[in-house]
């Protein structure tokens, strides 16, 4: 009888893998953080607040307690589909919002392709998530937004290329969640937006198989749809704009016209984007990376060419995020060393004209980056949505929200080392010079320095604890010092 359940049990074992394999439940993951900043000056520091994802705040004492649960689609790595969702949640102090819902989301998979939905953090792509000051257009810097997203988020190799060539990408819709925090935060007679509705879409290809690599890709964004509230000569003016198919089209192939155009028609919504590449040489020791991020705001800057009547104007090649990165594999003390360069004064040139019946020719500038008329610009929950060297809205303390400092040129400087199996260290550094914008004019360029040294150390079980300190310098940000800590807690929920 012994011998027969034995033979039945291991008749039965596979089907019980398979079954447990196949649970939802199983390989959940959890994770649990504390965290307090404390400052002097009128803001926290730059790099205690940015690229978190909007988890952070200015304000001089913040923290929160954080508790997450995630189960990732690797846990179905292996099958054809895949099964994930998590949920993150915050309690917060001296933040936009007491309760604060980070993420949630479920999400599937089907060979290579995913459909996530609800509000996840991604990844910047090409750039190095830790080092980097941040991506113009797609950044880490502000809250998800919820959205329906579909998406190859690894490179699937085209057959027939022999390995040469490889796509990814995205396309996704979705709705904003901070119309109360703009009600409160704008001061009266101030635009805000109400129910803006979200688009963005990517697309890279991946050249080359061997040691030397190039990625060329296209980011695309646009706010549309939605309630405006506009003021003019102090009379609110409301403007429902069009949320319908026809929008959700033309926030995918740029179209239409916005209600406040008039007889100078532009394409619908906030549109923007930016051509990124990265060229990558891969030794045995180390490996070297060159990148950049071109950002646009409509075609003039995204073609670089204009055409009015039977004349071409060209636009110059001077706005840039430029970047290297050197990862230093066989070096524990400092293994990753990045080194960028932003340049963001030309927008298109001084010159903005729109065609009329006196003069035949439009000549398009003063693009105005992150801002829009219709629109409160490339931003949510008063973080800007891209590089947070686009001073966000919520520095502005006459409570309009609008990025007042797009002109400027910066230098930034990332490395990152593990001196020792359980720690890991960062430091970041950048300089920043402003000259406001085309419509927010200082009487003098305001200069600005920021970095942090932030250390983690791994306990036992799970446990870890990180630590930075911080400070900003100059006239942009102000003279402004504090330390953050975060004990973290990870694990697996059996």
């Amino acid at each position: 009888m012994k011998k027969f359940w034995s033979i039945l049990l291991i008749m039965c074992s596979p089907f019980a893998i398979s079954a447990q394999q196949r649970s939802l439940t199983d390989s959940v993951q959890y994770r649990v953080e504390m965290q307090a900043t404390l400052s002097s000056g009128d803001h926290a520091p730059l790099w205690l607040n940015a690229n978190k994802y909007g988890l952070s705040s200015l304000k001089t004492t913040n923290g929160y307690v954080r508790g997450a649960i995630e189960r990732k689609l690797s846990a179905d790595d292996g099958r054809k589909w895949g099964i994930g969702y998590g949920a993150d949640v915050a309690v917060a102090t001296g933040f936009t919002s007491t309760l604060v819902v980070q993420q949630a989301y479920v999400e599937g998979r089907w060979l290579k392709g995913t459909l996530t939905v609800g509000a996840k953090e991604y990844p910047m792509e090409l750039k190095n998530q830790a080092l980097s000051s941040g991506s113009q257009t797609l950044g880490i810097n502000a809250r998800p937004v919820p959205q329906v997203r579909l998406a190859l988020p690894e490179y699937w190799t085209i057959p027939g290329t022999n390995n040469w060539l490889a796509l990814k990408g995205h396309i996704a819709y979705g709705k904003t969640t901070d119309d109360g925090w703009q009600k409160d935060f704008v001061a009266p007679q101030n635009r805000y937006t109400e129910g803006t509705l979200y688009h963005s879409k990517a697309g890279y290809l991946k050249i080359g198989p061997g040691n030397f690599t190039a990625e060329l890709g296209l980011e695309m964004a646009c706010q549309f749809g939605g309630t405006s509230h506009l003021f003019e000569n102090g009379v609110e003016k409301v403007y429902d704009n069009d949320g319908g198919l026809k929008a959700f089209k033309n926030a995918f192939i740029p179209g239409g016209t916005d209600a406040t155009d008039g007889n100078f028609k532009n394409a619908e919504g906030n549109q923007l984007g930016s051509w990124v590449a990265r060229f990558s040489y891969d030794q045995p020791t180390w490996n070297l990376a060159v990148y950049a991020d071109q950002f646009f705001e409509d075609n003039s800057m995204m073609f670089h060419v204009n055409k009015s009547g039977d004349k071409y104007f060209w636009y110059d090649f001077k706005d840039w995020l430029l970047g290297a990165e050197l990862k230093l594999k066989d070096n524990a003390w400092l293994n990753n060393i990045v080194v960028e360069y932003l340049y963001t004064k030309y927008q298109a040139g001084p010159v903005y004209h729109d065609k009329t019946s006196h003069v035949g020719y439009q000549i398009s500038g003063r693009d105005n980056y992150y801002n829009h008329h219709l629109y409160t610009g490339w931003q949510h929950w008063g973080q800007v949505m891209g590089n947070p060297l686009y001073v966000s809205p919520l520095y502005n303390a006459d409570g309009h929200i609008e990025v007042e400092h797009n002109r400027f040129v910066a230098w930034h400087l990332g490395f990152s080392g593990s001196p020792i199996q359980q720690l890991n260290y960062r430091v970041l550094a950048s300089w920043q010079k402003s000259y406001g914008s085309y419509y927010y004019l200082p009487v003098n360029p305001m200069e600005n320095v920021s970095c942090m040294a932030e250390a983690d150390y791994m306990l036992k079980d799970g446990w870890s604890i990180k630590g930075a300190v911080a400070a900003d310098f100059g006239k942009l940000r102000g003279d402004n010092f504090g330390f953050h800590l975060s004990i973290v807690k990870t694990g697996l929920i059996k």
